[in-house]
């Protein structure tokens, strides 16, 4: 019997899309449904990579997550990765298809649709309820001819779409409305109702509001969601990052994450916010200030973020820091920058043959075609500065890069050991003699708690701070907590009469 489904649209970016079909993955599979997300289109640069070695949105890996099943490629088999202003590399169920100009891909995209309706005929074969979310929004007419993530993927499988409106941005009623204008009869049909997302004060002073959108489209506000900060699940949209640039210091620890231009998987260190540390997000000098560990994290676009660090004054900023004592650490395309050059002679990634480092790590980059999409497990060999007391700790994590670097005389950082096509053997990342200069491909490493809470704790003993007990709220409490809000706030009798055509619980 094929699934129940279920679309979540947004009027815009960055309205919650995302974290609401999270939520409700997580309400779903505490109800005893079989369930799983989907999204025919992502365009992201934060993303995770599958038990089989495919890379999907980092946002769907999480959604599987919370719904307690495992990721795959057919819960989004077409991923873009903005390389430039116009120009993305394209993922087809997981590897690398092309990169295509944006006039390239809309011309494209008619190829994807059969992919596309493959990927959620299997997942509804499998499962009890697909939730499916779009991407952008449903009225944007300039692209609607070509799009392949909206009401084209609900007009598909005859899916109720549930429209998401953010009203911390301001307008949402006339955003509602006028996205309800924009849609074909067939399309305002499908919309079964709303949801408005990230309120903050009184909801009795919202009610005239809710009362007259009924009122004027027919359709029912299934619920107001609360704006919340205390919950940490990884986002796909590097819009959210921009309300984290400047933040009080409420932990006892200063994070300064370098927010690239390009920045990607920055998901890796929502962990660390739940370690009592305070996490920034700096772009320039004056936002960078003198905090206890600076972070150089992944990025789509090593040379051109490398060059916007060179031009922005951090690089030579960063470098300073690391000779008054500051730890680094760096992260794929991060790892990649602290070496002394990298060399892009085929013109992979940049029309730049090479490049000089931050030389902070006696490595060096090459870039060729060749992507490495996999997980790990590996093992701590060094013994020393942030690393102290972890060395043959085993910790999990995931590789996605292009580019091979070559340790010239630094001390390599972790053995990988296996992957999930059996052990290996080889060796991973990069520190200084001091022990206070770390690089590695490897992302998640910060999700292994005890690894996180140990380095952690090294760093506030080489600066003198109090240490601290680990964090308290894993992820899976997170995904439970967010079901909660979600369910006191959002009518899910009705969500469910929606869903399976009948009442529920």
């Amino acid at each position: 019997m094929p699934a129940n489904t279920l679309m979540i649209q947004g009027t815009a970016s960055s309205v919650g899309k995302s974290i609401i079909v999270t939520g409700l993955c997580r309400i779903f599979r505490q109800d005893g449904f079989r369930v799983a997300p989907f999204k025919a289109q992502n365009m992201a640069l934060n993303s995770f990579v599958t038990r089989e070695g495919d890379e999907i949105g980092r946002a769907q890996a999480v959604q599987a997550e919370a719904a307690g099943i495992e990721p795959s490629v057919l819960m989004n088999p077409v991923l873009l990765k903005p390389e430039a202003e116009d120009r993305s590399q394209v993922i087809v169920l997981g590897k690398v298809a092309k990169n295509l100009r944006a006039t390239q891909y809309y011309s494209y995209t008619p190829r994807l649709l059969r992919i596309i309706e493959d990927s959620l005929s299997r997942l509804c074969s499998t499962y009890d309820i697909v939730i499916i979310e779009g991407a952008g929004s449903p009225a944007e007419i300039n692209l609607k001819e070509k799009e392949i993530a909206n009401m084209r993927i609900a007009k598909m499988v005859n899916a109720p779409v549930l429209l998401v409106g953010d009203i911390d941005r301001g307008g949402v009623f006339a955003s509602i409305i006028g996205t309800l204008e924009l849609l074909t009869e067939v399309e305002r049909d499908l919309i079964k109702g709303f949801i408005i997302n990230k309120f903050r004060g009184d909801l009795n002073l919202l009610k005239p509001g809710l009362n007259l959108l009924q009122r004027r489209s027919g359709k029912p506000v299934l619920g107001v969601i609360p704006h919340f900060r205390d919950i940490i699940v990884a986002q796909e949209d590097s819009v959210y990052l921009e309300d984290r640039r400047i933040r009080p210091v409420d932990g006892n620890l200063d994070v300064a994450i370098i927010h690239l231009p390009h920045i990607s998987n920055y998901d890796d260190f929502d962990a660390l916010e739940r370690q009592q540390c305070t996490v920034r997000y700096v772009t320039n000098i004056s936002e960078l200030g003198n905090p206890d560990l600076v972070i150089l994290p992944g990025t789509k676009s090593t040379v051109a973020d490398l060059i916007y660090l060179q031009q922005q004054g951090l690089a030579s900023a960063i470098i300073k820091l690391v000779k008054s004592g500051t730890p680094v650490i760096g992260i794929c395309g991060g790892y990649q920058m602290l070496g002394k050059s990298i060399h892009d002679p085929a013109g992979v990634e940049s029309n730049q043959s090479s490049i000089a480092g931050l030389g902070l790590l006696d490595v060096t980059t090459v870039f060729n075609h060749d992507k490495t999409t996999t997980q790990v497990k590996a093992r701590l060999t060094t013994n020393k500065g942030l690393l102290k007391t972890l060395k043959n700790m085993e910790v999990a994590g995931y590789e996605i890069h292009m580019g091979r670097t070559t340790n010239l005389n630094s001390e390599p950082v972790f053995q990988i050991v296996a992957t999930p096509g059996g052990s290996a053997d080889y060796f991973d990342g990069a520190i200084n003699h001091t022990g206070l200069v770390v690089g590695t491909y490897l992302h998640g490493i910060f999700h292994n708690t005890e690894f996180t809470h140990r380095l952690l704790n090294n760093l506030r003993q080489l600066r003198g701070l109090p240490q601290t007990p680990a964090g308290t709220m894993n992820v899976q409490e997170a995904y439970d907590k967010l079901a909660d809000i979600i369910r006191q706030n959002l009518d899910m009798r009705l969500v469910y009469r929606i869903v399976l055509g009948t009442n529920y619980g």
